[in-house]
């Protein structure tokens, strides 16, 4: 039997937040675990202005998502790994370590109490966003001693507008996003700040996004604000090597796996520098968010590189295609990323 939807215009979805029935909340104290979290209705909730979040920035959040398959099943795509991640974003900012089989259950109670949110097939996919951060006030730095844990959901479209867009990239000079022994490499909330300014200014200037070098010799590709980068030339496909300034993306993740195993490929994570991007016969990014999106156009110091001419590119092509069958249940599932959410 057809899940029923909820009353949403699904061919319209950006990415944009649509409020959902529920979320999950839970509270958790320093030397304590995490436990007895619940679902809540979604709502707006009460902060000191003291907090330490809103003070020092201790804050981390994920971002992974659920679909409905071609079979009618709802899915999660790789939540093990952003439960991995997580632990290990708590950790490193001095949160109480949210251990992956809490996060998980969280995920799975959430989505499932929000089924109908989630997108027809072909129609977009459901964002989760779980996020935990200090709440308890303090005017001395450090970090809190009370902490809150909650995931919302939404449902969303394409990351950039249209359903087919080449990104039209800059690469920044004035600004770096993080620096390799910082928390660049953590699901940090203080990293996506960073990228604000440069972002908006780069907007004003008819760009979709910036890319950022290394902060120690600057000719090192790392990131672009929201996703990371891979560059194909020569048979052989690259991205940044995870370090401390970049973080270890789980579609990154999955693009690698599948390219090597599934499309045979050789690849590379490893130090990608300014000539690598500029030979390049093919560029794209990828996140959650921005799934697999081509790069048409960089600029750098008043120079334009162009890497398409209005097709999708070969590579990129088979590479986006495979995510896409496997994560919509079209194709068989190699490596066991779908998490089934019962009905």
């Amino acid at each position: 039997m057809p899940l029923k939807k909820a009353m949403v215009d699904w061919d319209s979805l950006g990415f944009n937040f649509l409020e959902t029935r529920s979320m999950y909340s839970a509270n958790c104290n320093v030397g304590e675990d995490w436990e007895n979290g619940s679902l809540i209705p979604f709502g707006n909730i009460e902060l000191s202005p003291a907090a330490v979040v809103l003070n020092y920035g201790q804050g981390v959040f994920e971002g992974t998502k659920a679909f409905q398959t071609c079979d009618e099943r709802i899915v999660l795509f790789r939540i093990d790994q952003n439960a991995r991640r997580l632990a290990w974003s708590t950790e490193r900012l001095c949160i109480p370590k949210v251990k992956p089989d809490f996060f998980i259950n969280a995920v799975f109670e959430t989505v499932k109490d929000n089924l109908d949110f989630v997108p027809p097939y072909g129609k977009g996919s459901m964002y989760i966003r779980p996020i935990v951060w200090g709440v308890s006030p303090a005017l001395g730095v450090g970090p809190a001693i009370d902490y809150r844990f909650m995931i919302y959901v939404s449902p969303v479209g394409p990351y950039f507008k249209g359903n087919l867009k080449f990104l039209n990239l800059k690469i920044e000079t004035n600004f770096h996003r993080a620096a390799s022994k910082g928390i660049g490499n953590a699901k940090a909330i203080g990293n996506y700040s960073a990228s604000l300014f440069p972002l908006a200014k780069a907007k004003k200037e008819g760009f979709d996004e910036v890319i950022y070098l290394d902060s120690v010799s600057e000719d090192r590709i790392e990131e672009i604000g929201s996703a990371n980068l891979f560059v194909y030339h020569d048979g052989i496909l690259k991205t940044p090597k995870v370090s401390g300034s970049i973080l270890k993306g789980v579609t990154r993740d999955s693009v690698c796996k599948i390219s090597s195993d599934i499309l045979g490929m050789k690849v590379e994570e490893t130090d990608v520098f300014l000539k690598d991007l500029f030979e390049a016969k093919e560029v794209f990014c990828t996140g959650t968010a921005v799934q697999i999106t081509p790069v048409g156009r960089i600029s750098y110091k008043n120079k334009v590189y162009k890497y398409y001419d209005g097709n999708l590119g070969p590579i990129t092509k088979k590479i986006k295609e495979t995510l896409t069958k496997i994560q919509r249940g079209e194709m068989n599932d190699p490596f066991g990323w779908l998490s089934p959410v019962s009905v």
